[in-house]
């Protein structure tokens, strides 16, 4: 049964990941996505932004942020209008505007704020701020009717996405499980051509994808890539 929720991204700026980091002999330019998911049991939002870092970082990273503020303004919301924060993860590009929501429920894997914690790691001053509220999960959790949240461990050991229910399907706001939906869509085939029994050597996947696809999603929505991720069957026009 499809729950009435909605969707919403949101630009928060952009920074470049250096060619050491990309694989390549070029850097890449990649978008902060944030999330603004509308239920009726109230407002959650899915990141939150870069946030400040130290010179050597800034100078690394060279971020452009957009202020969360603002942007919530656009969509007709304040910050005192958010009902709950997910982030996928607790590097300083992704709960930038934590310390903006003080007094609000934070859902975060345990592991992840203990590693947060540990320091060497993140921005300390956005983990432990003034009203930080952290709601830590041991693993997948029913949040509200239609919204599940489930760890994708990989870019770090607590990443965890957010699955949404709505009348058309499933949405999957993954954050930084992947980096790119086409590396998503990498890891899908090879799910696919395993359980096909395709011989030796084939890619490995990040298993947590088996529990994905119990959700059967329809679209899979990124932190760093502005594109989505849709099955192949999808119905679409050509051109």
């Amino acid at each position: 049964m499809g729950t009435n929720v909605m969707v919403r991204r949101l630009d928060l700026g952009y920074f470049i990941r250096p060619a050491s980091e990309t694989g390549g002999p070029h850097p890449r330019v990649e978008p902060a996505l944030a999330y603004l998911v509308r239920h009726e049991k109230g407002l959650i939002l899915f990141d939150t932004g870069i946030g400040k870092a130290d010179p050597g970082t800034e100078a690394h990273y060279r971020p452009r942020r957009r202020a969360l503020q603002d942007v919530l303004a656009s969509s007709g919301v304040s910050l005192e209008d958010i009902s709950l924060v997910v982030n996928c993860h607790l590097h300083f590009d992704h709960c930038g505007g934590n310390p903006l929501l003080g007094g609000k429920p934070v859902l975060v894997q345990d592991v992840e704020l203990a590693t947060a914690r540990r320091g060497n790691y993140t921005v300390d001053e956005l983990i432990d701020f003034p009203g930080a509220t952290y709601e830590e999960l041991p693993g997948e959790a029913q949040v509200w009717p239609g919204v599940w949240i489930v760890p994708t461990p990989g870019h770090t050991q607590g990443h965890q996405s957010l699955v949404l229910r709505q009348g058309d399907g499933t949405v999957v706001l993954a954050g930084q499980a992947h980096d790119s939906a086409s590396r998503f869509a990498s890891d899908q085939l090879a799910r696919q051509a395993a359980l096909h029994d395709v011989e030796q050597p084939l890619p490995p996947y990040r298993h947590w994808l088996d529990r994905l696809a119990d959700f059967d999603p329809r679209r899979v929505l990124f932190a760093h890539d502005c594109s989505v991720w849709e099955p192949p069957q999808t119905t679409c026009r050509l051109y």
